[in-house]
């Protein structure tokens, strides 16, 4: 399957490309289109389901890789990465501040809510308490856990779960 680079996005047009986003929830579909973000399209090509084309020219994994490195996207690539092998249904969590939502295992977006918000963190980031409390206020706001995914100098990553409590 190809998919031609626009920007931070990857568009296809097909009927594989449909059934892809229908099994597997990947992209959104906009009209007949499947727009993938630059995350999805990178872990497909390195599940040999896709080609990126990007002015007609396929890319390498390497060319596609260096791309995600050169956005400042890499440490983001790994959890989402990561939290896909480990078979959850990762989408965008923009809307509330942090890099993804996650669906538990066996539940998919059409399904019902997602169940956590993960934050993507390098190891020795330095976090404004008033930041910290932010992300737990919102998550619980939302009813969702936070997971806090920190990625360390070796690429590996820790997760950690944060809850509200009342003392």
């Amino acid at each position: 399957m190809d998919g031609k680079l626009k920007g931070e996005m990857v568009t296809l047009n097909s009927p594989q490309a449909l059934k892809l986003h229908q099994k597997s929830h990947y992209g959104q579909l906009v009209q007949e289109e499947l727009q993938l973000p630059l995350l999805e399209a990178l872990f497909l090509m390195e599940k040999e389901k896709l080609n990126i084309l990007q002015e007609g020219r396929k890319l390498s994994l390497e060319e596609a890789t260096d791309l995600i490195i050169e956005r400042g996207l890499l440490n983001k690539y790994l959890v989402f990465k990561d939290l896909r092998n480990r078979g959850y249904i990762v989408r965008t969590g923009f809307k509330y501040g942090s890099e993804f939502r996650l669906y538990e295992r066996g539940k998919s977006p059409g399904d019902g809510h997602s169940d956590f918000l993960v934050k993507v963190m390098i190891e020795d980031q330095d976090i404004h308490i008033k930041d910290f409390s932010s992300y737990v206020r919102v998550a619980h706001g939302v009813n969702k856990k936070l997971m806090l995914a920190v990625v360390d100098h070796e690429q590996d990553i820790t997760y950690y779960n944060v809850e509200w409590t009342r003392p």
